[in-house]
């Protein structure tokens, strides 16, 4: 654990931002020795009414150093932001490990910047994977929402935008929620060992475009979906409900319909419309996945190419 610290503190920083007449701090990950830093949108974002990159952001370093930083890009759908610190050099990147190759029960670590305690570190295992977390909408009403590596490695309002790492210090997630005693998802509430990092094989495509100045494009079926209910409107909590379908979508071409109910994608169950919208973020847009629903009792699979986003964004 030791080792496994010293090697991955040199490279997460503390973010503190103010932005119109709010001001917070949370954490990043060094990405380029040159000072790009990967945090969350919700970091840098903190009153909708200023843009991000209007922000003010001061970033420090694990030697006591700081300096000023740039928001360069930002994605709301999943909550991933870029900023770059300004005239530094000779900084320590974090190694990017690989998400798809956690198993609940492994140890994990985080670090980050709880309540502004920098340079903290917690450990812990992998609770649960692709566990759906939705933290909020978009100014589009679109739902921020991805499949999350849950984790009891204490994680409290300050630690977003930290690294997860796995015991090779490679960076698995980044830590973005909590669940707190009496409150939703995001809440400010202490660490209760519930913690939500988001995997770093969703967001590696996000990031590139970001750096690149281009806007991020998301994988989308093209429909608007509901939780599952019975004929009496009780939630029953088996699968997304297809409320209406998008003309010239991608459900609507691989015969899906309005009513019909999706159970699965590929292997993954289909349980909630956020089940729904999370599983379909971790897909880029053109791959071919399978799609499990129900019609009139019976179940039925359809090959399905998905939409982008790049132009409207939905489910």
């Amino acid at each position: 654990m030791e080792k496994v610290a010293a090697a991955v503190l040199p490279s997460v920083v503390e973010l503190d931002v103010s932005g119109g007449n709010q001001a917070g701090s949370g954490s990043g990950v060094i990405l380029t020795d040159d000072g790009l830093i990967l945090t969350n949108n919700h970091v840098v974002t903190l009153d909708s009414s200023v843009p991000a990159d209007q922000s003010t952001v001061t970033v420090s370093f694990n030697d006591g150093t700081h300096t000023t930083g740039k928001v360069v890009g930002t994605d709301p759908l999943t909550d991933t932001a870029l900023v770059q610190a300004q005239d530094v050099s000779g900084l320590k990147p974090i190694t990017i490990g690989k998400s798809q190759s956690l198993a609940v029960g492994e140890q994990v670590v985080a670090i980050g910047s709880p309540y502004g305690l920098d340079s903290t570190v917690t450990s812990g295992i992998v609770s649960a994977l692709n566990r759906p977390v939705d933290v909020g909408r978009d100014s589009q009403n679109n739902v921020t929402a991805y499949p999350a590596i849950q984790t009891d490695a204490a994680i409290n309002p300050g630690n977003s935008g930290g690294a997860l790492v796995d015991m090779d210090g490679h960076l698995v997630g980044i830590n973005a929620s909590i669940q707190t005693a009496g409150s939703s998802m995001g809440g400010q509430g202490g660490s209760i060992g519930l913690g939500f990092a988001i995997p770093i094989d969703e967001i590696r495509p996000i990031i590139d475009e970001l750096r690149n100045g281009d806007t991020p494009t998301h994988a989308r079926l093209g429909i608007e979906v509901s939780d599952a209910a019975d004929t009496s409107g009780a939630q029953i909590s088996e699968g997304a409900k297809i409320e209406s379908i998008s003309n010239g979508s991608a459900a609507g071409a691989a015969g899906l319909q309005e009513g019909d109910v999706i159970t699965g994608i590929d292997d993954q169950p289909i349980t909630s419309s956020d089940g729904l919208v999370a599983t379909v973020r971790s897909y880029r847009p053109g791959e071919t996945v399978k799609v499990t629903y129900e019609r009139d009792g019976s179940e039925h699979t359809t090959d399905l190419k998905l939409d982008s986003d790049a132009v409207a964004s939905n489910s």
